[in-house]
């Protein structure tokens, strides 16, 4: 579904992005893993149309789209969301969730508009009600919103970016689980970007990880987890987790 070969991204003397390549495989889940400044959230806006990349090749479903503005990619069929949610607090839940509707895959009918946002918010858990106001959404909630912006503009592929920040356990189980749903029951692709690997690992079919900008490991999540480069970048800050992750893939791989 997914091709990305080359990638960089440079911002004056500085780069972001350095060469790198992957693929993302139809009905696939993808985990997208480093430390802070790896070019994570980099890649994630070349790949929706925020940030144009300095060279490489981004092709999506048989078209190449580097350098595509956003809503061209939108209607193509990439939805995204973003780390911190920004809802229209001015707008009741399931107006900002149509409003995305109305955005993506180029819709010009509000009926039609209105019927992905019912759907979007049923697929998360957040009430149908199209009086049920933003004020009050804790983390989760908001979190589940900016899931439901992102559904409703009918994506083949979803860019999920840091779904578990704010939560607390429990609730990234449920958030995890979520997406994990969203593959199996709407046929979505994912790319999920996400610091927290013990839950990322018990979903994600396949890992990247960056670090500086560049590839350093990339393949199934056992394998990954134990990868001595893998475990040099989180030594120190996340070492427990990642060799916490590398047991719970091995688990699931002799399952």
């Amino acid at each position: 579904m997914l091709a990305v070969n080359g990638l960089v991204k440079r911002f004056g003397g500085f780069t972001a992005v350095s060469n790198v390549s992957f693929k993302v495989e139809k009905g696939e889940i993808l985990g997208l893993i480093g430390p802070n400044g790896s070019g994570k959230s980099t890649i994630f806006n070349m790949l929706s149309g925020t940030l144009v990349p300095t060279a490489g090749s981004i092709n999506f479903d048989g078209h190449e789209i580097a350098g595509n503005s956003p809503h061209r990619i939108i209607n193509g069929g990439i939805g995204r969301t973003f780390q911190i949610p920004r809802p229209f607090h001015r707008l009741t839940m399931f107006e900002n969730v149509s409003l995305a509707g109305f955005y993506g895959q180029g819709r010009h009918s509000r009926k039609k508009a209105d019927e992905a946002a019912e759907k979007a918010l049923a697929m998360v858990g957040l009430p149908t009600d199209r009086h049920a106001s933003v004020e009050g959404l804790g983390a989760a909630g908001l979190k589940k919103l900016e899931l439901a912006k992102a559904l409703a503009t009918g994506p083949k592929l979803l860019l999920a970016d840091e779904s578990l920040g704010g939560l607390d356990e429990s609730e990234m189980d449920q958030a995890a689980d979520m997406l994990r749903n969203i593959r199996d029951e709407l046929g979505i692709t994912i790319i999920w970007v996400e610091h927290i690997m013990g839950v990322l690992m018990r979903v994600v079919d396949r890992v990247m990880v960056l670090d500086h900008g560049e590839k350093i490991s990339e393949g199934l999540p056992a394998a990954v987890a134990a990868d001595p480069r893998v475990i040099e970048v989180y030594l120190g800050t996340d070492a427990d987790a990642t060799q916490a992750a590398a047991g719970e893939a091995r688990r699931r791989a002799g399952e």
